[in-house]
């Protein structure tokens, strides 16, 4: 009787376990690579808004001074 419980412990539920441990750690690991991958991304996407807040500042700079100059041709 327990030769037969030490065979089926052996032989099914120590596989069973390692492969439930070897799953387990994958999907913790894959957590983590996500995890990571969400926080380059989000300090990504802040970096190109503010890229562009800045090219905008900058677009309106050089119209309004190109406005600035047209005005003062135009009263000469």
């Amino acid at each position: 009787m327990f030769e037969m419980i030490d065979s089926m412990v052996q032989w099914f539920v120590a596989p069973i376990a390692a492969a439930v441990w070897y799953l387990f750690s994958k999907s913790t690991k894959n957590e983590r690579d996500i995890a990571v991958l969400q926080a380059q991304y989000e300090s990504t996407r802040l970096s190109y808004d503010r890229e562009m807040k800045e090219i905008k500042e900058t677009i309106k700079a050089i119209f309004t001074k190109l406005d600035s100059i047209e005005q003062a041709l135009r009263e000469k």
